[in-house]
């Protein structure tokens, strides 16, 4: 009988262990199969998303087809509208009857160029928000103002004798100062000193911006920079690097090419010990038509 009670004590002990291990296994199973459900579900909707970026990066890449196509019609448009135009210079005074004829043709070219253009504006702002007013260069102040109060501490100097610029030159200048400013601030921390400064020449500008944003990381920490300085020696490889390197990036590569644009050279570089360099120098900005970067009037 002893015998008997004891087996019955273990028979339980096993029945149980038993049936929680069931119970485990059983919970662990529904577990796995709704974590299957939920994974099944993320992939179904990541597969739609997919589908939709396929279909989205499609859509842009015909649309950049049909820009690039209208974008040479309309520079074909307005070669011939420049040399209808030159021509007519010359026949004014000898042929008035000719130089009318050619005033004709260069205002039907003109009005097709422009509504290619059109086109172009309409196809390339399909599904975007509609563009904000164009910035210019009498705007750079009050990006200046916003700057400093995002935390930087901003010089700016402006010297030689100011010309009007065409509205794309000024659109490529206050873009290239915004993400100059953008990248002093986000790289270089609050408390950056950037200098910003505008050389006008007699056909062209040169626009500088220099920052600290080494030093700034200096002084956030409580160090003295100048003692940063001295404990670390710069060799001649570490000015070589920083004037030959080529630095990338997204908003390095589109200053670069919004200055290329505009025949113009760029240059971005890290100041060994003190911080980043930006330069955009448009040699002959004052002329530039896209063509020539010279005064035809003279």
């Amino acid at each position: 009988m002893d015998w008997l009670t004891g087996n019955v004590g273990v028979v339980a002990a096993i029945a149980a262990v038993f049936l929680a291990t069931s119970l485990l296994l059983l919970a662990l199973l529904l577990r796995s199969v709704h974590n299957g459900r939920l994974l099944s579900g993320e992939l179904d909707v990541a597969d739609r998303e997919i589908a939709k970026l396929d279909i989205a990066v499609a859509e842009r890449a015909a649309r950049l087809r049909i820009v690039r196509e209208l974008h040479e019609v309309a520079v074909v448009s307005i070669s011939a509208i420049m040399r209808q135009a030159q021509g007519s210079r010359y026949v004014v005074q000898t042929d008035p009857g000719a130089a009318s004829r050619s005033a004709g043709q260069i205002a039907d070219l003109a009005t097709g160029a422009l509504t290619d253009l059109r086109r172009i504006v309409t196809i390339a702002g399909e599904g975007e928000t509609p563009a904000a007013s164009q910035p210019s260069i009498a705007s750079a102040a009050d990006l200046i103002t916003t700057m400093i109060g995002a935390g930087l501490s901003i010089g700016f100097t402006e010297s030689g004798e100011k010309f009007e610029l065409q509205q794309g030159a000024e659109v490529a200048i206050y873009r290239i100062l915004e993400e100059s400013l953008a990248n002093a601030l986000n790289y270089g921390g609050t408390g950056t000193d950037v200098r910003v400064s505008f050389t006008w020449t007699a056909e062209g500008l040169q626009v500088l911006v220099d920052d600290d944003g080494v030093q700034a990381a200096a002084r956030r920490d409580g160090l003295d920079p100048s003692d940063l300085a001295q404990q670390r020696s710069y060799t001649f490889q570490d000015d070589l690097n920083a004037l030959t390197e080529m630095v990338e990036g997204e908003g390095v590569t589109e200053m670069r090419q919004r200055t290329v644009a505009y025949s113009g050279v760029f240059n971005a570089y890290a100041v060994p010990g003190v911080g980043f360099s930006v330069s955009a120098i448009f040699p002959a900005l004052r002329y530039d038509n896209g063509v020539h970067g010279v005064n035809l009037a003279r």
